[in-house]
């Protein structure tokens, strides 16, 4: 699925009406009309009175296109209009004003206006006394708190517990970043217009957008197109295309050899669970790679993998006099894996530098790998091969200098403006994971629940990707594959478990996942 911004949408509509010739009016009638469809398809309007309540701009207008249609087909409507009518100009207006033709012969519904606080507390039980409310109040265009009436009717119509449809995007909601400016509406369901908006995917947008539905409106192709959308909510079949068919006569060959880096002293699990996922997402082949005194403990959790001891540092990590061996093991290999549990000692900070300036296999680097580039990640620049990177929102604020919080508030721009500095792909893992690209696409991730917040989990998905570059997938296809597998397993799991389930559990669930999507 394509998701636009809030900028792309609003030049669709212009060139539209300016350049292709499509009246402001008409694509207004195709929203409102599409909107009631699906209106009547989520909720039983049979003897149901509905509020419209609604803006004075465009957002409005939709809302004044529902109303009009409803009121024709028999349903009890009161139209709440905050502002005046003679503040209701344009496209808006013109509805507005067929809205008011049509009263007379529609003795069950009125319209009213508040423009202010008094108006307001003086229908107050009025707007109460409806079953259904239309969020019409705001579209796309919010970018500031909502103050005054607005947030005071917006509270009202959360606070009364009746069903609520948005047109658009629910008002209060940051059609761009998901925010909630101030207050916003809690709805049921939500009818956008010709693309879904990147504020009706994220959090807390997506809680509050409820049921989404995308209605053409007559856009055309080449407009939306000239636009260049790059954000993307990837679909089942979309990761399906991604992963080739397995030939009859396939050996382990056919599915790449993955050599894995990982494990230190305390956190040999995170190598185990890292090498076994890569085995179980396809990966025809997998060595790991540890330091020789974890042998006696790593091997007996990895049947199928194979294992080769490398030198260690005095603490136990892997060390930079490894090097030389690393290279000779990637000779024959097409992927690597690197960081899960591989600590931080300095011995181990030289041989991850030295492994990115000199390996020519795609590779895939986590956790304490990420951590030891963290202090001077221009280290990334000197990899000769494709890189895809995959830090928690932690490990981002260490490779940024920002703060956790600060990667939070805008998960998006920091992925996008880092993929696109160092030439990466970046994984930007959590809640809706993102996959950002170097050439600024930007894929949302839409599996996963919260009981996967639990170690090792981030070791697993390393692995994953690991095995679809193994497999020959393009970086961006690996990467992409990888996190929304990974998702689906915790979702799979999170069907008879709402937490609890360990990151073992998954990779055990990974032929389940792959066979869901696949089949």
């Amino acid at each position: 699925m394509i998701i636009v911004t809030t900028k792309q949408m609003q030049q669709m509509d212009k060139n539209t009406i300016e350049t292709f010739g499509i009246p402001g009016r008409v694509l207004m009638e195709n929203a409102g009309r599409g909107a009631l469809e699906m209106l009547s398809d989520h909720f039983d309007l049979e003897g149901v009175r509905v509020a419209v309540v609604a803006g004075r701009g465009n957002n409005g207008g939709d809302g004044f296109v529902i109303g009009r249609y409803l009121m024709e087909m028999g349903v009890s409507v009161s139209f709440f209009l905050l502002s005046t009518r003679d503040r209701v100009q344009g496209d808006a207006g013109a509805n507005m004003n067929l809205v008011v033709k049509l009263l007379a012969e529609h003795p069950l519904s009125q319209f009213i206006e508040i423009p202010d606080k008094e108006s307001l507390e003086a229908v107050a039980e009025v707007l109460q006394d409806h079953d259904l409310f239309v969020d019409a109040i705001f579209g796309t265009g919010l970018n500031s708190d909502v103050r005054g009436i607005y947030r005071d009717v917006i509270e009202r119509i959360n606070d009364s517990g009746k069903a609520v449809f948005s047109v658009d995007i629910p008002s209060g909601i940051n059609a761009d970043t998901g925010a909630v400016c101030g207050v916003a509406i809690q709805a049921d369901a939500t009818a956008t217009f010709a693309f879904a908006k990147t504020g009706h995917i994220l959090y807390p947008g997506n809680f509050h957008t409820g049921d989404l539905e995308v209605i053409d409106i007559g856009i055309p192709g080449h407009i939306a197109k000239a636009e260049s959308p790059d954000i993307f909510l990837p679909e089942s079949h979309d990761i399906a295309d991604l992963i080739p068919a397995r030939d009859f006569n396939a050996h382990k060959g056919s599915f790449g050899h993955l050599l894995v880096l990982a494990g230190s002293p305390g956190k040999t699990g995170a190598a185990a669970l890292c090498a076994n996922a890569a085995m179980r997402t396809g990966a025809g082949l997998v060595t790991l790679g540890a330091p020789e005194k974890l042998m006696p403990v790593i091997e007996p959790m990895v049947i199928e993998p194979m294992t080769t001891a490398l030198v260690q540092t005095t603490s136990g990590g892997l060390d930079a006099a490894a090097l030389d061996d690393i290279i000779a093991l990637l000779a024959d290999k097409a992927a690597l894996a690197l960081g899960p549990g591989i600590g931080t000692d300095p011995g181990t900070q030289e041989l991850i530098k030295g492994i990115m300036s000199i390996a020519s296999v795609p590779m895939v680097i986590d956790a304490d790998g990420l951590n030891c580039i963290a202090n001077n990640p221009d280290i990334i620049r000197t990899a000769k091969a494709p890189v895809i990177l995959t830090p928690h929102p932690g490990e981002m604020a260490r490779l940024t200098g920002k703060t956790t919080a600060e990667i939070q508030q805008n998960r998006m721009e920091t992925a996008r403006n880092f993929a696109e500095e160092y030439k990466v792909i970046l994984v930007l893992k959590g809640a809706q994971t993102l996959v950002a690209c170097p050439d600024g696409a930007v894929f949302i991730c839409p599996t996963g629940n919260p009981g996967m917040a639990c170690g090792g989990m981030g070791d697993v998905l390393t692995g994953m990707i690991g095995a679809f570059l193994a497999q020959n997938l393009p970086p961006e296809s690996a990467a992409l594959a990888g996190v929304y597998v990974h998702g689906l397993c915790g979702d799979l799991l999170a069907q008879d478990h709402t937490f609890g389930f360990l990151a073992s559990d998954m990779v055990a669930n990974i032929p389940q996942a792959l066979n869901t999507i696949l089949s």
